[in-house]
């Protein structure tokens, strides 16, 4: 494929998704049209605890409201939180704590830098205190891309935001000619039935010398084995592959990369993902056995390695 056959490409698949998902954006686009009486504008700051969007006025009434209703309009949210003005969408997932880990270990002053599996965006927005270079995020859910455009509505930020999936990074880069200097691939490897792929294509991404940091689950052994749930784990049917650590360091040497460091260890507990008002679903709580210590399919509960791997 050449350069123009794969921009031809990603451009059809990007109309596709417009197509397929007709229905959701017209219903996200409604919420997100509440917020054009708003004229005020927004400061983002990076907190120890989230995303915060401050007014530089007061807001009336009406206006917080909404805010209120896009934001509630837009549910489930499953990473953040953030909060706005005097709104807090208490997401799933306290994704600060994710963030915090590898934090210390990025430099990403003026690199170009890649999010796959982005969500809503909220890494990315993290990721502003940087100033990176150009931020670009990749998902294929309408629900997040609308998530994202509620907060970039306040954020004014230059991310770059593509609703494709990690399958399309190979054409992307060839059809822009976009290569980065930093890739973040976290919480998206166990749901890939083609791990070593996959990686290849964050290894094709990264530009020489380019590292990616990965967060996926794991299973604790020395072994170079594998966890393959039949049909679940902890109620996610789309889980593959939870690899123990020599196990994801061989996927890593086979997609061609010289360089794997640990960064951290870290069990999921109910403190970073739990129920909030915000999801009205089930959470991590009704997906582990309370007197076992095992998930309700009775595997080992999520423990999460954190990782920096690098292309030479």
């Amino acid at each position: 494929m050449n350069r123009t056959q794969a921009r031809e490409y990603i451009h059809k698949l990007c109309l596709e998704f417009e197509r397929k998902n007709t229905k959701l954006n017209a219903k996200f686009l409604q919420a997100l049209n509440l917020l054009d009486s708003l004229k005020t504008h927004f400061v983002l700051e990076s907190s120890h605890q989230g995303i915060n969007l401050q007014p530089q006025k007061s807001l009336s009434t009406y206006e917080q409201d909404a805010i209120f209703q896009a934001a509630s309009a837009l549910k489930p949210w499953r990473k953040g939180p953030f909060t706005i003005a005097d709104l807090k969408i208490d997401s799933e997932w306290q994704s600060f704590i994710k963030f915090h880990l590898i934090a210390p270990y990025l430099n990403l002053q003026d690199k170009e830098v890649l999010d796959v599996g982005c969500n809503n965006g909220y890494y990315l927005f993290e990721m502003l205190q940087f100033a990176p270079k150009s931020l670009y995020g990749f998902d294929p859910s309408a629900l997040y891309r609308a998530q994202f455009r509620f907060i970039d509505f306040f954020a004014r930020s230059n991310i770059n935001f593509y609703p494709l999936g990690i399958e399309h990074l190979k054409e992307f880069c060839l059809g822009f000619g976009k290569y980065f200097d930093c890739v973040f691939l976290l919480g998206v490897l166990y749901h890939r039935s083609d791990p070593i792929v996959s990686l290849k294509n964050l290894n094709f991404a990264l530009k020489s010398g380019g590292e990616a940091f990965i967060d996926s689950l794991v299973i604790e052994s020395d072994e170079d084995i594998c966890l393959c749930p039949k049909k679940s784990y902890a109620k996610m049917s789309n889980v593959y592959f939870i690899p123990s650590i020599s196990t994801l360091q061989g996927w890593c040497d086979r997609a061609g990369f010289k360089e794997f460091e640990l960064l951290a260890l870290k069990k999921t507990d109910t403190n970073e993902q739990r129920k909030s008002k915000w999801i009205d679903t089930l959470s991590l709580e009704d997906f582990l056995h309370a007197n076992t210590d095992t998930t309700i399919e009775g595997y080992p509960p999520p423990l999460r390695g954190y990782f920096r791997i690098k292309k030479i």
